[in-house]
């Protein structure tokens, strides 16, 4: 597949998990999406650990270093499967693997070229020093009782937005 097919697989199959995904062709289109996507969460966390991190503003007044109780979190997440539309998370950089899951609302910033195909292709990239962990993660969080009755947000964030980075 080429890379365009790749990202377009990508976000079919996000959309189809439930979630809500966005393109973005450089910083600025990036900003603009958070912007519009965080308008309403009081509180954010963004650990400012990669350079696409620290380029993401947040508003001093809404910005918290409590990602525990932070109602929205946004990261670069570590690298995203075409085939399931699910997203791979790690403590690699020093960020604690809890900061996309704790939240309700994890906004995940994504660069395109993160984007493998399968599984396999994901852990290929890491060589011989994959993460001590990864989490991934396939549309909201749900979970069903024995009545299926759907409840949203109940192990996991309850709102996932996903910024696929092209630049």
């Amino acid at each position: 597949m080429t890379r365009t097919e790749i990202v377009d697989l990508f976000v079919r199959n996000v959309e189809t998990a439930g979630a809500d995904v966005e393109r973005a062709k450089n910083i600025e289109d990036l900003n603009r999406m958070a912007a519009e996507i965080l308008k309403e969460a009081p509180s954010i966390f963004c650990p400012r650990v990669t350079e696409i991190e620290k380029a993401i503003f947040i508003p001093d007044n809404r910005w918290t270093e409590n990602y525990a109780t932070a109602s929205a979190c946004v990261e670069e997440v570590l690298g995203g499967i075409a085939e399931t539309g699910s997203l791979a998370l790690s403590s690699r950089e020093g960020k604690p693997v809890q900061v996309g899951l704790l939240p309700a609302h994890h906004v995940a910033i994504l660069p395109a070229e993160k984007i493998c195909e399968k599984l396999d292709d994901l852990f290929a990239t890491f060589g011989n020093s994959p993460p001590t962990n990864i989490t991934l993660e396939t549309g909201p969080s749900r979970t069903a009782d024995i009545e299926l009755t759907l409840t949203l947000g109940v192990h996991g964030p309850e709102r996932l937005s996903i910024i696929v980075v092209e630049a």
